[in-house]
């Protein structure tokens, strides 16, 4: 499975260039230190989704969870350790996937390139390429990140946008790490790929307060979710984010928030902000597919400069599980 070469527009790599401008990162960063470290990223993401495609989603909320918290520094990587619990096991992240591909990537590069490429980096790669095998757009990556030395739970727990949320409290979550309303709506469409476990979900199916099914929930696709979660301790159980297409990048996710079928609240929210539903419903209309690319790629791109570590900041990890 090929990841087809970059096509983007003059603007896109315009927004790519003074973005990392901002966050002191660089286009071709590693040219001289470590030349094929793109090449050997895109190779071993191209195996690993071909054996299991539906790893792009959770590869990209891994990327997602890392940048919310201390910005793009790997530190949702880190294992907890004697006295400290790390990101990765704070409530919100108990069902993050993809860390022992993320270890298997830097593994290959720690092979070329030894201690050079960080493992933030690597995670914005793999994010991006996920996309890309996914049948989604692509778009050039900034790269110089460092590598973070704390984690923490607590930090994760407080600061990650809830599935719950509504979209001032979204809004106010994005604007403390410099994105705005449309970036709210267009990386809600990276909920096209992927599987949700029942409890983060299952309120809207059983409301423990009067029985009643969230009324911002369509009740065909309310009863179909019933049938596989049947009650509020059901935890094993998995549904498709975007049913039908959870493990192809597209646009069918605005349709399915348009008609009321977004799995969560959060989703639900973006029909009651009068800006975040109008961009619904353009995009689910399916005329405009190449429009989303170009705002996803631009709002990944701000998104991946979050509070990036660079220059002597942090350090380079060799295992992104732990600390040097």
């Amino acid at each position: 499975m090929a990841i087809r070469p970059l096509l983007l527009p003059l603007a896109l790599l315009a927004l790519a260039a003074s973005s990392a401008a901002v966050a002191n990162l660089e286009i071709g960063f590693y040219s001289k230190t470590c030349p094929d470290a793109e090449k050997i990223v895109r190779e071993e993401m191209a195996k690993i989704i071909a054996v299991a495609p539906s790893l792009a989603g959770p590869l990209l909320r891994l990327h997602f969870h890392d940048c919310f918290v201390r910005g793009c520094d790997a530190s949702v990587l880190l294992e907890s350790t004697e006295g400290n619990v790390a990101e990765k096991d704070a409530k919100p992240n108990k069902s993050l996937r993809g860390f022992g591909s993320v270890e298997r990537v830097k593994a290959k590069l720690e092979a070329a390139c030894p201690g050079v490429v960080s493992c933030a980096d690597v995670l914005t790669l793999m994010s991006r390429d996920a996309v890309v095998l996914a049948k989604g757009p692509s778009w050039p990556v900034a790269l110089g990140r460092r590598d973070g030395r704390v984690s923490s739970a607590a930090e994760a727990s407080s600061q990650l946008p809830p599935a719950s949320g509504d979209v001032p409290l979204l809004a106010k979550i994005f604007a403390s790490k410099g994105l705005g309303l449309k970036d709210l709506v267009v990386l809600s469409g990276a909920h096209t790929l992927g599987t949700a476990h029942c409890p983060s979900f299952v309120d809207r199916l059983y409301n423990t307060t009067d029985g009643l099914v969230d009324p911002s929930l369509d009740s065909e696709y309310a009863d179909k979710l019933r049938l596989k979660c049947r009650s509020v301790d059901d935890r094993a159980m998995l549904s498709e984010m975007d049913p039908g297409s959870f493990k192809t990048f597209d646009t069918s996710y605005y349709r399915h928030v348009a008609k009321r079928r977004g799995l969560f609240r959060s989703d639900a929210a973006l029909l009651f902000d009068a800006d975040t539903r109008d961009y619904v419903q353009r995009i689910a209309t399916g005329k405009f597919d190449a429009e989303f690319f170009r705002d996803f790629s631009a709002s990944m791109t701000k998104m991946g400069d979050v509070g990036v570590l660079t220059g002597t900041q942090g350090e380079i990890r060799k295992k992104c599980y732990a600390l040097n």
